[in-house]
C-alpha cells in the first residue's frame, strides 16, 4: 500500500506540473486546502505554461496527453460520462489524441516472437516499421506466410509493460479518489472511487488483445452477408494477449473525399450505407461498433466499408434493441403516445408515473426537432434529449444505450460530413421498419411461444425447490434482511475495503508513534 502513497505523491506532482489543477481549477473552483496540496507537491519543480489563448477543456486535453497513458485514458472515459462532469467538458475531452511515441521495432519482434513462439515468428517475412502509436499500442505491417502464400496484414502490439504501469497509477488514483470522497463532502456525489474502478475494468479488457480479436471476429461473423461492410479477418494463430494480427485495410480514409470521388466512390450511397450498417448492427444484431469516427473507417476500391479497431464495442439485449427500434420509429411517426407506452411496457418508467405527463415530455422534445428540416435532425441528439427528459421520471439510465447514443452522434456525423443533404430519418426508416417487422411476424411469435414452453418444462422438476427459495427470500424481506438496493459489484467492495483497512492502519500507526513520543520524552 506504501507504493500507492509514493505513486500518488508522483501523480500529483504531475497533475500540478502540467497545468492541469491550474485548469481544473478554472472550471470546478477547487477547496483552498485541495490548492495548497497541489502548491507544495510541485515545490522544486517547474509548471508548464499553459496556453491562455485556448479553452479550459482545450488546455485540460493537453494536460492529460503530456501526462500519458493513464490520463488519456481517464480523459477518453470521462469524456462518456457528461453526467458527471458536463455536457461541455465531455465534448472538449472527446478530442484528446491518443497518440504517443512509437517504441523500438527490435522490442516489437521480441514481443512477438515471445507471444506467438518461435515457429510462427519464422513464418512472419517481413515487418515494417510502426505506422501509427496510441498509448496502449503500435501497429506494424507485415507479411506472413499463409496456406502457402504470402499474406499482408497489420499487426498491433501492445506497449511494453504498459498494464504494470496502468494499474501502478491506476492504485494510487484509486487512493486519491478515495481520499477526496471521504474529505470533500460535495465530492461524494462524483462516485470518484467507483468512476476509477470502471475505468480499471474497461482498460484492463482492452490490454488484453484476444478480446479485441473475439469482438472483431464476431462482428466479421454477423455481417459478412452485408453488401458493402467488410471486417478484416483475424489471424488466430498470430495472435494473443499482447499481440493482434489481422487483414491489412488496403483502402482510403473515408475523411478523404476528394480521393474517394477520384476513385468513382458515390458518396450519398456512402453516407447512407454507413448510417444503415450501424443501425443493423445495433437492432438487428445487439453488437456494434462503438468508435466509429473517421480516424476508424476506410473504403475499398470496391466501395465497401472497411471499420478498424475493435476495442471499444457496444452490445444491447433483446428488450433494449427492441425499445431502441420502437422509439426512434414512434418518433418518425410523431406518435408520442406510443413512444410513452413503449416506455411502460418496457418497465423503464415507474408505473405510478402518469402516462400523459410522460407522452408531453416526450412531445417537447420531439416537436421543437420536428420545426426543423427533417434532413438536419440528429437520432443520437434526440436520444440524448430522451434520456434527460426520463431522467426525471425516475428512468434509470441504462450504460449500453448512452454509448450506443453517443456513437450514433458521431456516425450521422461523419455521414452528414460525406454528403450534407443525407436524410437520416429516411435512411434508418427501411431498417427499422424491416427488424420491428421481423420480431413481430408470425414465425417470430411462434419461436418465442416455443422457445418459452421448452424453458418452462425444463424447470418444471425445479419448482418446488425454487417456491421454497423465493418464501424463504420473501420472509427475509419482511425481517430486514435482504436489502435488494445494494450493489453486487464484490471487486469494488473489496477495493473499498482494503482503502478503509489503509486508512485504519495509518490511523493506528500515528497514534502509536504518538504515544511512544509521550512515553519516551
Amino acid at each position: 500500500m506504501l507504493s500507492r502513497v509514493f505513486q500518488l505523491v508522483k501523480i500529483a506532482r504531475k497533475l500540478s506540473t502540467s497545468g492541469a489543477v491550474n485548469t481544473i481549477n478554472q472550471l470546478y473552483n477547487l477547496p483552498l486546502v485541495v490548492n495548497i496540496f497541489f502548491k507544495i507537491i510541485s515545490i522544486g519543480s517547474e509548471t508548464k505554461a499553459s496556453n491562455e489563448d485556448k479553452q479550459p477543456g482545450e488546455k485540460l486535453c493537453l494536460a492529460l496527453e503530456g501526462m500519458g497513458t493513464t490520463f488519456i485514458k481517464l480523459g477518453q472515459f470521462l469524456a462518456t460520462r457528461p453526467d458527471i462532469i458536463g455536457e461541455n467538458l465531455a465534448k472538449d475531452l472527446e478530442k484528446l489524441q491518443d497518440k504517443l511515441p512509437a517504441f523500438d521495432t527490435y522490442e516489437a519482434k521480441k514481443i512477438i516472437q515471445k507471444e506467438v513462439g518461435d515457429n510462427q515468428f519464422k513464418n512472419i517475412v517481413e515487418l515494417s516499421e510502426p505506422i501509427a502509436a496510441a498509448s496502449i499500442a503500435q501497429v506494424h505491417i507485415a507479411k506472413i506466410k499463409y496456406d502457402s502464400s504470402e499474406k499482408e496484414v497489420a499487426i498491433k502490439i501492445l506497449r511494453p509493460d504498459i498494464e504494470k504501469l496502468f494499474n501502478e497509477e491506476l492504485d494510487a488514483l484509486m487512493l486519491f479518489a478515495y481520499i477526496v470522497e471521504n474529505t470533500i463532502s460535495k465530492a461524494k456525489r462524483l462516485k470518484l472511487v467507483e468512476v476509477v474502478h470502471l475505468l480499471r475494468e474497461i482498460t484492463n479488457i482492452e490490454m488484453d488483445l484476444r478480446f479485441e480479436a473475439a469482438a472483431a471476429n464476431e462482428l466479421y461473423e454477423n455481417t459478412k452477408s452485408d453488401k458493402g461492410f467488410n471486417v478484416p479477418k483475424i489471424y488466430w494463430n498470430y495472435t494473443s494477449k499482447k499481440v493482434l494480427t489481422l487483414d491489412r485495410v488496403n483502402g482510403v480514409s473515408i475523411r478523404e473525399q476528394d480521393k474517394l470521388k477520384a476513385s468513382g466512390i458515390d458518396l450519398k450511397i456512402l453516407a447512407e450505407n454507413l448510417i444503415q450498417h450501424f443501425l443493423k448492427q445495433a437492432v438487428r444484431d445487439g453488437f456494434f461498433h462503438g468508435d466509429m469516427h473517421q480516424g476508424n473507417l476506410f473504403v475499398d476500391k470496391s466501395g465497401n466499408i472497411v471499420p478498424v479497431d475493435f476495442g471499444i464495442m457496444g452490445r444491447l439485449d433483446k428488450n433494449n434493441r427492441k425499445y431502441l427500434a420502437e422509439i426512434l420509429y414512434g418518433f418518425i411517426q410523431r406518435d408520442y403516445v406510443k413512444v410513452a407506452d413503449v416506455h411502460f411496457q418496457a418497465g423503464l418508467v415507474p408505473q405510478n408515473a402518469s402516462r400523459d405527463e410522460f407522452a408531453q415530455a416526450l412531445r417537447s422534445v420531439g416537436e421543437p426537432i420536428f420545426g426543423q428540416s427533417i434532413k438536419d435532425i440528429s437520432g443520437g441528439n434526440l436520444l440524448a434529449q430522451l434520456f434527460e427528459i426520463t431522467e426525471k421520471f425516475n428512468m434509470q439510465t441504462q450504460t449500453p444505450l448512452l454509448l450506443l447514443q453517443k456513437t450514433m452522434v458521431v456516425v450521422e456525423g461523419v455521414a452528414r460530413k460525406l454528403y450534407p443533404e443525407t436524410n437520416i430519418w429516411e435512411v434508418s426508416r427501411p431498417v427499422l421498419e424491416d427488424w420491428l417487422k421481423s420480431i413481430k411476424s408470425p414465425k417470430s411469435t411462434i419461436d418465442s411461444a416455443i422457445n418459452t414452453s421448452a424453458e418452462i418444462f425444463k424447470r418444471i422438476p425445479e419448482f418446488p425447490d425454487l417456491m421454497d427459495k423465493a418464501s424463504y427470500a420473501l420472509q427475509l424481506l419482511a425481517e430486514g434482511k435482504l436489502n435488494l438496493s445494494q450493489g453486487t459489484n464484490k471487486n469494488l467492495e473489496l477495493e473499498q475495503m482494503q482503502l478503509k483497512n489503509f486508512r485504519n492502519n495509518i490511523i493506528i500507526g500515528f497514534f502509536g508513534i504518538v504515544i511512544i513520543i509521550l512515553l519516551v520524552f
